[in-house]
């Protein structure tokens, strides 16, 4: 069966971009980078959705109105193909206070999902993209993408991150700070480049730290550079810039022209320049040339190739099973490692988590979840206990705050961490319920699932009530009709189980409401 084509869209900042592409055989291709794709239509709509005064703290109504009718275009060009849609939001959308009432609108208006993507995340999916334009699958990297709102910079090797970071330094973000008029202010472009300098500091630490063998440059601020550089080069306008090479002392020719502009009217008058791009670009270039200069960058390459590609290539291996790039091991690693930094006793952890896992299959034809609600499971069971790292008292409650705001966590989507957080959360103490804000938030389906893993969930923790490991596995029996369900224990040897038996029926109760059966243990 032919797969269907898929779209993914990229709402950003500045603009957004959709690319929509049948995809090719699964197997891998020769440099590692992953499967085919044939794109067979492109988008871009200027949007300028983080058009707010001030810190991008809020979405305008007039940004969210044009944000929605860019979406409902798109959208209906996705349909033509028959594509899947798969959108995700960065800066300006994950910044803002009423991101809700956009995402809401989105759903409501235009028929688009949209999931608001961390920035460590957003650098992944861009180094993923990345890797399927410019041939350095097998070289040490340094990216840099320079957005509206934010510049990602990653370190990387043969798809793996090795480092990356998300900065408040975008193109529409210092345009707002430092050059605000027309004119600029003499000292405006030193002002913004100290700006700069002190915001990447930490990640040049980073990058110093792992060294890189090639640099990349993506996004429309690098491809608007490499097109001013290129006309300085007396050559008439490329079809692509991609793979192109500029200097660091080219890119600083750049920004010192641009400066010297007049106006913005002189800028989008420069040969080479993106006419939509002129009243923003300086900004950007400043983030490009610092970085370059911080970083001891001599050449950069650009690739055409970002984020909405890298989030077409993740779609892709979510379809598939997670077989691209071995998603599945990135995020069960990402969650091991916030473990085993935040978890005094990670080996219990993982114990609950194996008999929670064991309790979810054998559950199966009652809870109805898939194997993508296991997989949220495996990793709420994981990080569970997380919060003891803040302090014992209420450690659910700080386990569900060092989930959400861990940028440890890879791959996952911020509404799948979102999910994960509230499960661990819901681990003790208190069952879900609509008062509490996070939960109210979500969807009915998604309320459901919540409840259904936190139920299991706080029987597996049961199960090594001693933190001792001293059942070796569970057996599920009596799932039909209407009779209680019976749960079995397997003792590791001779052990008494008596402390595992009484915690697992004090804490029965949500999952018994949510199977609406009862449930028997025992344990010989």
């Amino acid at each position: 069966m032919t797969e269907r084509p898929l779209a993914a869209i990229d709402i950003g900042t500045n603009s957004f971009h959709m690319v929509v592409a049948r995809v090719g055989e699964i197997g891998e291709d020769s440099d590692g980078a992953g499967p085919n794709f044939e794109v067979i239509e492109r988008e871009k709509e200027m949007v300028r959705l983080g058009s707010s005064s001030g810190d991008m703290k809020r979405l305008e109504p007039e940004a969210i109105d044009r944000g929605v009718e860019a979406l409902k275009r798109l959208a209906r060009i996705a349909a033509i193909h028959g594509a899947d849609i798969h959108a995700v939001a960065t800066s300006a959308v994950r910044e803002a206070e009423n991101a809700d009432e956009f995402i809401d609108r989105a759903r409501l208006e235009a028929g688009v999902e949209v999931e608001v993507i961390a920035g460590v995340e957003e650098a992944r999916l861009i180094h993923l993209g990345v890797l399927q334009a410019v041939p350095v699958y097998d070289r040490r990297l340094v990216l840099i993408d320079i957005g509206g709102g934010s510049t990602e910079i990653l370190v990387g090797e043969q798809g793996e991150t090795l480092a990356a970071g998300s900065l408040k330094l975008g193109a529409i973000r210092l345009t707002r700070r430092f050059f605000r008029s027309d004119r600029d202010h003499p000292s405006a472009v030193e002002s913004c480049r100290r700006h700069v300098r002190s915001v990447l500091a930490p990640m040049v630490r980073d990058v110093d730290a792992l060294g890189f063998d090639v640099a990349i440059a993506s996004s429309g601020t690098a491809e608007t550079v490499a097109a001013l550089v290129h006309a300085q080069r007396s050559g008439s306008p490329l079809r692509t810039y991609n793979n192109f090479e500029m200097t660091a002392a080219e890119i600083s020719e750049v920004v010192t022209m641009l400066a010297n502009c007049e106006s913005v009217d002189a800028r989008r008058r420069l040969a080479g320049m993106d006419p939509s791009r002129a009243d923003i670009i300086l900004g950007g270039a400043i983030v490009l040339e610092q970085s370059v200069l911080e970083l001891g960058i001599d050449t950069v390459i650009i690739s055409d190739y970002a984020l909405r590609e890298g989030v077409l290539l993740d779609a892709l291996s979510r379809r598939r099973g997670a077989t691209l790039h071995h998603l599945q091991d990135l995020r069960r690693r990402s969650v091991m490692n916030l473990a085993e930094a935040m978890d005094d006793d990670p080996s219990h952890s993982k114990r609950a988590a194996a008999l929670t896992l064991e309790l979810f299959d054998g559950l199966a034809p009652l809870h109805g979840l898939g194997d993508d609600s296991r997989e949220l499971l495996e990793a709420s069971a994981l990080l569970a206990n997380v919060g003891l790292s803040v302090s014992h008292s209420e450690h659910h409650k700080h386990s569900y705050y060092v989930i959400r705001h861990s940028d440890r966590l890879a791959g996952f989507t911020d509404h799948e961490i979102e999910l994960i957080a509230l499960v661990a959360r819901y681990h003790r103490k208190s069952a879900p319920k609509v008062k509490h804000a996070e939960f109210a938030r979500l969807r009915d389906a998604d309320q459901d699932r919540v409840r259904a893993m936190a139920g299991l969930l706080r029987l597996g923790i049961a199960f090594d009530r001693s933190h001792a490991g001293p059942v070796a596995g569970l057996g599920v029996v009596d799932v039909g009709g209407d009779a209680p369900v019976q749960i079995q224990l397997a003792p590791r040897g001779d052990v008494d189980l008596s402390l595992e038996l009484q915690a697992a029926e004090e804490r029965k109760g949500v999952l018994e409401d949510v199977l609406a059966r009862q449930i028997r243990f025992s344990g010989s």
